[in-house]
């Protein structure tokens, strides 16, 4: 858990607008599960681009799906369109997602997102409405597991 606060801090403290989503979301909301990765979804323009090489340039980004594992401080050149990050750092794994499956895009996430304090900072956290959808969506047994897992909780805080 440390290391997820620590990649979550930098991305605090760069200013990239983001919200958490993923499986760390939904340990915020209550869950159970255990996840080894920060999955958060972001504009990927050009600027936060920028401002996240220089959150993670010290830890040595890769692009773990390579199999070169290029650098992500090089690799894509500017102007080249970014939909989702799926980096490898000293750190650990933090993925950047233009849009989540079966919600939609960076907007429509945030939108329903909600601020709460993590680690000492402000951040946004995917609704568990829409963490839901997202589990669902993709459709893997360790998803729908945590969507059960989710419904249940959302019925015990109504």
């Amino acid at each position: 858990m440390a290391i997820l606060s620590q990649l979550l801090q930098r991305l605090c403290d760069a200013d990239i607008d983001f919200v958490i989503v993923g499986g760390f979301a939904a340990l915020l909301h209550g869950s159970t599960l255990v996840t080894r990765d920060l999955d958060v979804c972001a504009v990927l323009s050009q600027q936060e681009l920028a401002k996240l090489r220089d959150a993670l340039r010290d830890l040595n980004p890769t692009h773990r799906l390579t199999p070169q594992k290029l650098s992500f401080l090089t690799n894509p050149d500017p102007g080249v369109e970014i939909r989702n990050l799926y980096l490898e750092t000293e750190l650990g794994a933090v993925d950047v997602l233009g849009s989540v499956l079966g919600v939609g895009d960076f907007q429509r996430v945030r939108a329903m997102s909600a601020e709460i304090e993590v680690f000492g900072r402000r951040c946004r956290v995917i609704s568990i409405d829409d963490l839901i959808r997202a589990k669902e969506a993709l459709g893997r047994e360790k998803d729908l597991l945590a969507a059960k897992e989710l419904r249940a909780i959302r019925e015990k805080t109504k």
